[in-house]
């Protein structure tokens, strides 16, 4: 039997936590229901991209997003933001003071990807800084659930953020793990990453999920801590990094 999520075009990924995986460049958005609060994981690669998400969450729900979580600074995961008014916004520290002072290159990064030039523009001009600064772990309240924010990187970029959702009711925890984990294709090392510590930020996401939880990649098919594990072992013989 379908649920309302898969109904809507969502992958359940248990109780109140479902994923879409966005057309275009197959970006993962996560979103987890508490009672009192909604969040989103990132917000796709253009404001109608957020527009579509918030309509599709309160269709589900009967309820408005609350909370954005943003994984890490590239177009396809932050330029639909603005599109949640209101929106109390996290990061990984550092990120909002980087996406204040990199929108024009957010922008050219849309548009040479092939978001339509003004949209680019605009979801640039009105992107939304994150309110919330994560150092090291944060727990946000949804009511009846915790949903724990771990500042993973550096490793993709500067400022990756995992999301971490306990599981209940005989669920495994859930991770959503940005671009630091992909399954689609080889992970994407751009002029922003840092190769030489990738490695370890994912021995840290490890830890965090542990071996029995589901990690959802930033693109493409959910998948485990053995997937995740040899992952890492792959980008430390491609970048050269010592075993840990």
């Amino acid at each position: 039997m379908h649920t309302a999520w898969e109904e809507a075009g969502w992958e359940r990924l248990g109780d109140g936590v479902a994923r879409r995986r966005m057309p275009g460049w197959d970006e993962t958005i996560g979103v987890i229901a508490g009672t009192t609060g909604v969040m989103i994981v990132d917000t796709g690669a253009t404001l109608r991209d957020g527009a579509d998400l918030r309509r599709a969450i309160r269709g589900v729900l009967g309820r408005e997003v609350t909370h954005i979580a943003l994984t890490h600074p590239h177009f396809d995961h932050v330029l639909g933001t603005a599109a949640f008014a209101g929106v109390e916004v996290f990061g990984a520290a550092g990120l909002s003071e980087l996406l204040r002072r990199g929108k024009d290159e957010l922008r050219h990064d849309a548009i040479r990807h092939g978001v339509e030039r003004d949209a680019a523009a605009e979801a640039a001009d009105l992107l939304v800084a994150p309110h919330h600064h994560v150092h090291g772990q944060l727990t946000v309240e949804l009511g009846d659930r915790q949903v724990l924010l771990a500042n993973v990187g550096p490793g993709h970029t500067a400022h990756d953020l995992a999301v971490l959702v306990p599981g209940r009711g005989g669920d495994p925890e859930i991770v959503f793990c940005g671009d630091l984990v992909e399954e689609s294709g080889e992970p994407q090392a751009g002029h922003d990453a840092l190769p030489q510590q990738w490695p370890g930020a994912l021995d840290r996401l490890l830890a965090l999920g542990g071996e029995d939880a589901r990690y959802v990649p930033g693109h493409g098919a959910v998948v485990d801590a053995r997937f995740v594990r040899a992952q890492r072992d792959a980008l430390a013989t491609r970048f050269g990094v010592a075993p840990s």
